[in-house]
């Protein structure tokens, strides 16, 4: 489906697989969580964005990348980009975010906490030490959008987010404004119910989910979180409750868990 930059009839591919449709979709599931038929919308999706990006025409950029319709374009890919296909074409026009940054201490070193947001809520939180790094970083994804920073507006959430890193109980109400996949969405509403001081382990995020299989791909939509600390991906960790790969490194997962309550003294590595 890669090749063919979107969904393959389940016949041709179990052909190709040299297995019946059945396998195929179990194993399908398996490993990634969702069907065949979710998989090639999703690369679809992604043959859309790239091209959107390219090409003049949001028309153009529809067929190219394999939609029957306009409006079957407008309504899937709008869904997925998280929003209209012309405007994500234009880099988000007209779209404006607000953005903040605040200092805090994790571990032994001093760090940013960044925060993009919309009208509607949290676009995404990222961690570092490099704050022109991490601004340049949420402002690629829509250049055109007028990003604009405000500490005022943002100063609550930016008050909430600190907690969150020092591993306090926000005070502030972090709504959100993220998209995903159908898959993704599901996982990161399962780590979002995980109490602070607790932890789950990538398979026991399956199960709450329904996918006991997937556990691989729990482990993708943990590592894509575009929110860290509101969406707490820290919070999962191996099955013998060792430290496994976090996007900020593990220095940081394991200081947050400490100072949630967890006993993270398990030896930390990395996904291998």
């Amino acid at each position: 489906m890669d090749e063919a930059g979107g969904p393959v009839p389940s016949p041709e591919l179990a052909a190709v697989a040299q297995c019946s449709e059945r396998q195929l979709s179990r194993s399908f599931r398996e490993v990634l969580g969702i069907s065949p038929r979710e998989y090639g919308e999703a690369v679809r999706t992604g043959r859309a964005r790239d091209l959107l990006r390219t090409l003049d025409s949001v028309t153009d950029a529809a067929f190219e990348a394999g939609y029957g319709s306009s409006r079957g374009f407008y309504e899937e890919a709008g869904q997925r980009l998280g929003m209209k296909p012309r405007a994500y074409a234009s880099g988000a026009p007209g779209i404006t975010l607000a953005w903040s940054a605040a200092p805090v201490r994790i571990g032994d070193h001093d760090r940013w906490v960044v925060a993009v947001a919309s009208v509607d809520g949290l676009c995404a939180v990222r961690i570092g030490t490099d704050l022109e790094a991490l601004a340049a970083e949420v402002a690629d994804e829509f250049p055109a959008a007028a990003l604009e920073r405000s500490d005022e507006s943002l100063a609550d959430v930016m008050a909430g987010l600190v907690q969150l890193a020092h591993g306090e109980q926000s005070s502030a109400t972090l709504p959100l404004d993220v998209h995903g996949t159908a898959f993704q969405a599901r996982v990161w509403d399962a780590l979002v119910q995980i109490p602070r001081g607790e932890t789950r382990s990538y398979s026991e995020v399956a199960e709450s989910i329904g996918r006991p299989t997937a556990v691989r791909a729990v482990a993708r939509a943990c590592a894509t979180n575009p929110v860290a600390l509101v969406v707490p991906c820290h919070r999962v960790v191996r099955s013998d409750g060792s430290l496994s790969g976090y996007r900020w490194g593990l220095e940081i997962k394991g200081t947050l868990l400490a100072a949630e309550g967890r006993d993270s003294e398990s030896p930390a590595t990395m996904v291998g």
